[in-house]
């Protein structure tokens, strides 16, 4: 058997964000010894999902994992990916598929955050404040306040709050006209998010019109680390493991 894998990006209207997501899997790829690797888009860029699909068609490929590039599970891993996936599935019912999991809940996901807050002093009077892109699906909610706990629990004393752009509460407008009711004076904010684009940009923007006296500290977002990659990595090889037995022609290696 020929195997591939198959990575779906969300997109981005801002060529950086779509820049950073093709470098980011160019650097994984390195690292995952399929014969065949392709790169598609849910949405906002090219090619799309059925696209890549054919591409790796077109390659010999006869069994697929198909890995979403997300933080967390939500509508686009739950149903917008799947729906788009079966339906190109249908026109090639021959092709055996295995649908992988977003980053999700994982170690090194707190690792990565910390790792934007270097260097973080110990018993400092500061705060951080974890930005989700929010969701109305409550496993978002779930899973971020995982990944939050497992920060705390890494630092000595750090208090971790979470807050949303959209879809979910508290929302980071609320959270930012809130600001002085937290009692440390350094707050920082750490933008869950893998790419840059235009919710970076909105980060930006309101934190430039807050009226504080705390000090605030926009750190990176958590873009792609060695630890958010070494998460991902975890996934594809999860993908791989569930398409049928092959010569071992596919493996992952960190």
């Amino acid at each position: 058997m020929k195997q591939a894998v198959l990575y779906i990006c969300h997109g981005s209207r801002v060529k950086k964000a779509r820049d950073e997501a093709i470098e980011f899997i160019s650097a994984c790829k390195k690292h995952v010894q399929a014969p065949i690797q392709e790169i598609c888009f849910l949405e906002l860029a090219e090619p799309d999902i059925k696209t890549g699909f054919e591409l790796c068609l077109n390659k010999g490929a006869d069994s697929i994992a198909v890995i979403p590039v997300l933080l967390l599970t939500a509508a686009h891993a739950k149903s917008d990916i799947p729906e788009e996936l079966e339906a190109v599935m249908k026109e090639h019912p021959n092709i055996a598929v295995s649908y992988g999991a977003p980053i999700g809940v994982q170690g090194e996901m707190s690792e990565a955050i910390l790792e934007r807050l270097s260097p973080l002093p110990a018993h400092e009077n500061a705060r951080a404040l974890l930005v989700g892109r929010g969701s109305s699906d409550p496993d978002v909610k779930k899973d971020l306040g995982a990944i939050a706990k497992g920060v705390e629990e890494r630092t000595e004393g750090l208090e971790v709050n979470i807050c949303y752009l959209t879809a979910a509460e508290p929302s980071f407008s609320e959270v930012l006209k809130r600001i002085q009711e937290f009692p440390e004076k350094k707050i920082y904010i750490v933008p869950y998010l893998l790419f840059t684009g235009l919710l970076m940009n909105g980060i930006e923007k309101e934190i430039s019109l807050l009226k504080t006296d705390k000090q605030i500290i926009l750190c990176s977002y958590v873009g792609f680390s060695k630890h958010v990659q070494a998460a991902f990595i975890k996934r594809v090889q999860e993908a791989l493991e569930k398409l049928p037995a092959s010569s071992a022609e596919a493996e992952v290696r960190l």
